[in-house]
């Protein structure tokens, strides 16, 4: 299996455009951060936020066969590490602009944004993730609904 550095190095490589700084920290923490049986199928990296005026605030995203894995590696002290399990995900937008695009995951916690992605890595990501949760959110118990 390919390293979440070697899988986000490919995105990178594929879409140029997408802007993103230390990608080889920010994936070593994905990767000390896995369960024992847990493995990434689909990694990139992005702008943490939504702005697109921001170009340093990298982190890189994991979809794991477990959970979605957000992880920062700050620069002077510490990191931060985000992980959302199909349970807590709702929903997933996507914003094209002229050049690049920003994607937001909506979870029951918190909102997610990223930002400065190639517009043409948009789908891959898209489908990518939203397949996953689909999937995955069909082992999790329904909760009834109110009459």
């Amino acid at each position: 299996m390919a390293s979440t550095y070697e899988l986000v190095k490919e995105f990178k490589n594929k879409y140029k455009s997408t802007i993103c700084w230390r990608i080889k920290k920010h994936s070593k923490l994905i990767d000390n951060n896995l369960n024992s049986d847990e493995k990434v199928l689909y990694a990139f990296a992005a702008q943490n936020d939504d702005s697109h005026r921001s170009i340093f605030n990298t982190a890189v995203l994991a979809l794991t066969n477990e959970r979605l894995l957000i992880a920062q590696d700050y620069i002077i002290l510490g990191y931060r590490l985000n992980s959302v399990t199909p349970d807590l995900y709702n929903d997933l937008q996507i914003y094209a602009g002229i050049i690049w695009g920003t994607v937001t995951i909506d979870t029951a916690k918190e909102v997610l944004n990223f930002s400065n992605i190639s517009k043409k890595a948009l789908p891959e990501i898209q489908t990518s993730i939203s397949s996953f949760m689909i999937e995955a959110k069909k082992k999790y118990p329904q909760k009834p609904k109110d009459s």
